[in-house]
């Protein structure tokens, strides 16, 4: 597919994912969702793709959903956002679960679409100048793209209220105090601090990265016996693994291990 919303490219294991419609603050509109679900299909089949950094062009991270195209709609507006909402969420149903990690450096306002897809991420790193809203009440619409599901497990479901229901603000450090965000940095150091976690996480053992993502995705839902099955099942999956092999036996022997992802 060839992108027109969204920049893409890949170097030493690290997929770089741009939001790039910067003149309409980087608004989520149906193409640019079609193009999130076509490239997180590519980032999860791409072994070459050991991990993933989201961020975006110009000031804004991402307004939300692009609501002039909404208003545009009309009458079709319940298709048109049925076909929005789909390919936004199988992109994070694909972020979730491909062994690839996913960091959102997050440049600058996440709201609405924007918010939910910056708290999908696997690790938040936010500029100085970030700002989180929900907003999506403030259209008459309740929210999308996961927030419903992250936003309670990150900060509780007191707080998560406050920000769907009233829309508060939070500056990067109100959303690093309320456990939003991994790290806050300054604007021009972003990237530089992405790249860095992105190119541990693409060096280590990829496959055991995803496994245990999806492991803590059910860590709230799952009986106690239904984790711990699952955990046997994963760490014996990985003991059949180049990486999961070589690690065992680097350790043993007191070598630093050089994991492949395979």
């Amino acid at each position: 597919m060839s992108y027109e919303t969204i920049k893409f490219e890949v170097s030493d294991g690290v997929g770089v994912i741009t939001l790039n419609r910067p003149d309409a603050a980087n608004s989520l509109d149906k193409r640019m969702a079609v193009e999130l679900f076509d490239v997180a299909v590519r980032c999860d089949c791409d072994a070459h793709v050991r991990a993933v950094v989201v961020t975006a062009t110009g000031d804004m991270f991402c307004a939300g959903g692009d609501l002039k195209t909404f208003d545009a709609a009309g009458e079709e507006l319940p298709a048109f956002i049925t076909a929005t909402a789909t390919n936004l969420h199988n992109a994070i149903t694909r972020f979730q679960h491909m062994d690839a990690p996913v960091i959102m450096a997050v440049n600058g306002t996440a709201a609405g679409a924007g918010f939910s897809i910056a708290l999908s991420g696997d690790h938040v790193i936010a500029a100085d100048t970030a700002r989180f809203v929900s907003a999506y009440t403030a259209s008459g619409l309740t929210p999308d793209g996961s927030s419903t599901y992250f936003v309670a497990k990150h900060v509780g479901l007191l707080r998560a209220k406050e920000l769907a229901l009233l829309n508060r603000m939070l500056s990067a450090q109100e959303a690093l105090e309320w456990g939003l965000v991994n790290k806050v940095v300054a604007s021009d150091t972003l990237m530089d601090e992405a790249m860095a976690v992105a190119g541990k996480l693409a060096a280590g053992p990829t496959k055991a990265l995803g496994g245990t993502k999806r492991l803590l995705l059910t860590a709230y839902e799952a009986s106690l016996e239904r984790q711990l099955e699952a955990e046997t099942q994963g760490i014996v999956g990985m003991s059949r693994t180049h990486d999961g092999l070589h690690g065992v036996h680097a350790f043993a022997t007191k070598q630093k291990p050089q994991f492949k992802g395979k």
